[in-house]
């Protein structure tokens, strides 16, 4: 793929009538963005309309190019006959990657990490893995997904594996109808598809020649609603009219991706959502700054829930916690709320990463508002699991710690903090990739009614 050449500002003359006089009608194209359709399919467009809006523009339409999955989002500057212009095309995650480095794009929207080769080929725009330039719009749960009528809610990872595999080929053999399984995939060009590789077949399996491939999550969703013996995968915001399983990991329970295990990446299937920036590129224009802050903003994130992602605006939840959980957690949970969101780290290490330095600025945002002020606040340290149980633990302390030195700049004072070690994996230990997410930081808050009491 290759986007079609835009001029970033052109004239187009046109017989428009105002005052007696003819005047000229002019486009300017702001920027480009290229890559994910899991992003730019909507959330991208829907994001690129509201900041058209609100920096002022008139008139703001979100219009299909020539070429599918390619859309302009422009409005007219009030007053004027200048249309101000976004140009966003969405083929896939690589593709956005691609089109920084041609210079066809000034963003790029991946469904997965940048890899370490596309990290390499963009080095002379600067580290893109670094928080100026990998940013979290979203937090989206992979969605597994088949027709209405199929009786299964719920499969494990493996097993979902071994169905897009080919090795399990009929419903009956997961207690369904004894029905044939067809199988549909995103492309290859697909960052969903390269989060499932990791996420699902981590190396273990690779996927059947039978798949049907898909660029859109919404065609690949419309066909899975219509086949009775269909499974397929795609982002949240394209489940429409299929059924939603829940998925389970090894020793885990089955899950549904929902707001708050999506949003805390509890879900075992949950990825985050970019937005890339180079940061050492010539002539960049000031409003690509503006609108990746607008999307990270409140508002922002509102959208983000509209479209049908999880948004990372903070909430507070009541959680029940399993019988077997230890005793200081329990009582946690019996005075406390948690909030939508965990610290996670960069890979091995006690040095949160990306999203959760944002987030850190998410969570002393929320806890400023007159009704949380005041309220105690508790840090809970997790692992993955090591050979011995002692270390499990000082590693989770240390990194509830880490947190807590950030919080405390922010001016949040945090009132304990635990830490259960390898206790409650939310990944299974087999898979590399995936284990990683067993190493977090949650956040409690004291309910608000049970702290006024107190007084």
């Amino acid at each position: 793929m290759s986007l079609r050449p835009l001029l970033s500002l052109f004239i187009v003359v046109s017989m428009v009538l105002g005052g007696g006089h003819l005047a000229a009608a002019s486009e300017e194209l702001l920027f480009r963005v290229a890559g994910s359709n899991t992003v730019g399919a909507r959330l991208a467009p829907s994001c690129a309309k509201d900041y058209l809006i609100n920096i002022g523009l008139d008139d703001v339409e979100v219009r299909p190019a020539s070429v599918a999955n390619e859309q302009m989002i422009q409005g007219r500057v009030a007053g004027t006959e200048h249309w101000q212009q976004i140009f966003i095309a969405a083929h896939g995650s690589s593709t956005g990657f691609k089109s920084l480095l041609s210079g066809e794009a000034d963003l790029a929207v991946s469904s997965r990490p940048i890899k370490g080769k596309e990290v390499k080929k963009l080095l002379r725009f600067g580290n893109m893995r670094s928080p100026e330039a990998e940013h979290t719009v979203a937090i989206d749960g992979l969605a597994v997904l088949v027709h209405p009528s199929n009786p299964v809610d719920s499969l494990t990872v493996q097993q979902v594996a071994q169905i897009f595999a080919g090795q399990i080929d009929n419903w009956r053999l997961v207690g369904g109808p004894d029905l044939a399984i067809s199988l549909y995939a995103r492309d290859d060009r697909s960052g969903t598809w390269d989060t499932f590789k990791n996420l699902v077949f981590a190396k273990r399996y690779q996927l059947s020649p039978d798949a049907n491939r898909f660029e859109s999550n919404d065609e690949l969703s419309d066909r899975v609603s219509e086949d009775v013996g269909a499974i397929g995968f795609s982002g949240l915001a394209s489940v429409r009219k299929a059924k939603l399983l829940a998925v389970a990991d090894d020793n885990t329970h089955p899950l549904l991706p929902r707001r708050l295990t999506v949003a805390t990446e509890d879900y075992p299937l949950s990825r985050r959502l970019f937005i890339y920036q180079p940061r050492d590129a010539a002539g960049q224009s000031k409003h690509v700054d503006a609108f990746i802050d607008h999307c990270l903003s409140e508002r922002g994130q509102t959208l983000v829930a509209d479209v049908g992602f999880v948004t990372q605006n903070i909430i507070a939840v009541d959680q029940p916690v399993y019988e077997n959980a230890p005793v200081a957690y329990q009582n946690l949970a019996s005075k406390a709320q948690r909030l939508s969101v965990n610290f996670r780290f960069n890979n091995g290490s006690s040095v949160l990463d990306n999203k959760a330095l944002k987030d850190i600025e998410r969570v002393a945002l929320y806890l400023s508002q007159p009704e949380q002020q005041g309220r105690d606040v508790y840090l809970v340290g997790f692992t993955d699991a090591n050979t011995q149980q002692r270390h499990d633990n000082l590693i989770a302390r240390f990194r509830a710690l880490s947190v807590q030195a950030k919080l405390m700049r922010e001016k949040v004072a945090v009132t304990s903090s635990y830490s259960l070690g390898a206790f409650m994996p939310i990944a299974s230990e087999k898979n590399r990739i995936a284990k990683l997410k067993n190493a977090r930081v949650e956040i409690w808050v004291e309910r608000a009614v049970e702290k006024v009491a107190s007084r």
